[in-house]
């Protein structure tokens, strides 16, 4: 079975080694049909303690490192890349 991998915000960076991801996902309501935001937080293992609060990282699945721990950090997601400028010749 594939591990599952997330992409959430860091609220938490306090722990030795271990991070909290906010995981938001867009859900339909079962009656009234309007999108509606879920969020559920995670415990990820940081080994380096190189991710900091506020940073968009991508987690994944692992077997259980402590009581809450079942996920580690993967990579740094860029949201605030900036696309490449392309110059169009009129």
């Amino acid at each position: 079975m594939p591990k599952r991998v997330l992409t959430g915000v860091i609220v938490s960076d306090k722990g030795e080694k271990t991070v909290v991801v906010n995981v938001e996902r867009k859900v339909k309501h079962p009656l009234y049909g309007k999108i509606i935001r879920r969020s559920k937080k995670y415990h990820a293992h940081d080994e380096a303690n190189e991710y900091k609060q506020g940073e968009t990282v991508r987690i994944e699945e692992t077997a259980p490192m402590s009581k809450l721990k079942n996920w580690t950090v993967v990579e740094r997601v860029n949201t605030h890349a900036t696309p490449e400028r392309v110059d169009v010749d009129a």
